[in-house]
């Protein structure tokens, strides 16, 4: 192993690098930007000037200590993949035949970043972390596996692969995420109204509801029978 405990850091970190997470660094990557660089202790995926660019493909918890240490000291800004058109491809047992490939019929959608925001609710309200979603078109490829995910029919997602980036959102501000409530919605609202206005499922409403609630963007004033009454909170 190298002596330099941050080439060190920095090829481990490779090592354990997924190829959606690889493909998605070396897209958003600009000339001058530095890789796999160790901040405070943390290994950073991309460093531009005094901007920390960190992407996650998925499980905000997983990265929640680095994400709150980092943004106590320096502008951080997490990065994360929303599959607006998503391919599967089946491989067999042995990991070299195709056995097909078919489009999904699922839209990804912006406010599936709330599944993982729940996480780190209150983040968005620091004035030096940012959240970006990039909409991509992916490979999803799966394995047969006998011995294991039988919920699946023993099919396990084994990487996501890019195909192309289509689209990006940048939030700075808890302001930037109240704005994915539809602007027709009345005040106040439940969260089964704001499922209905966004034509989403109520539990996706119940989490936009909750991480919006932590970072200060809506308030709760009240309630209608059991259900919890929202309001936009003042600029």
């Amino acid at each position: 192993m190298s002596k330099n405990p941050k080439e060190a850091a920095r090829k481990i970190g490779t090592l354990n690098e997924k190829a959606l997470h690889a493909a998605l660094k070396k897209w958003y990557a600009r000339p001058g930007d530095r890789l796999e660089v160790l901040v405070d202790g943390f290994l950073v995926d991309i460093v531009r000037g005094r901007l920390l660019v960190e992407i996650q493909t998925r499980n905000f918890s997983a990265i929640k200590r680095k994400l709150k240490s980092l943004a106590a000291r320096h502008r951080v800004r997490l990065v994360y993949p929303i599959a607006r058109e998503k391919w599967i491809v089946r491989m067999a047992g042995d990991g070299e035949e195709q056995l097909g490939r078919r489009k999904s019929p699922k839209r990804g959608s912006v406010e599936q970043v709330f599944e993982e925001l729940v996480s780190i609710p209150a983040l968005l309200a620091h004035p030096d972390f940012s959240v970006e979603v990039l909409f991509i078109q992916e490979e999803e490829v799966r394995r047969y596996d006998p011995h294991r995910g039988w919920r699946r029919h023993h099919w396990m997602t084994e990487e996501r692969r890019l195909l192309d980036v289509v689209g990006q959102r940048l939030f700075e501000t808890p302001a930037d995420m109240a704005g994915l409530i539809p602007p027709a919605l009345a005040e106040p609202f439940t969260t089964a109204e704001l499922a209905e206005s966004m034509d989403k499922p109520r539990w996706l409403a119940q989490q936009m509801a909750y991480c919006l609630r932590y970072m200060g963007a809506v308030q709760q004033v009240g309630k209608r029978r059991n259900a919890i009454l929202y309001v936009r909170a003042a600029a």
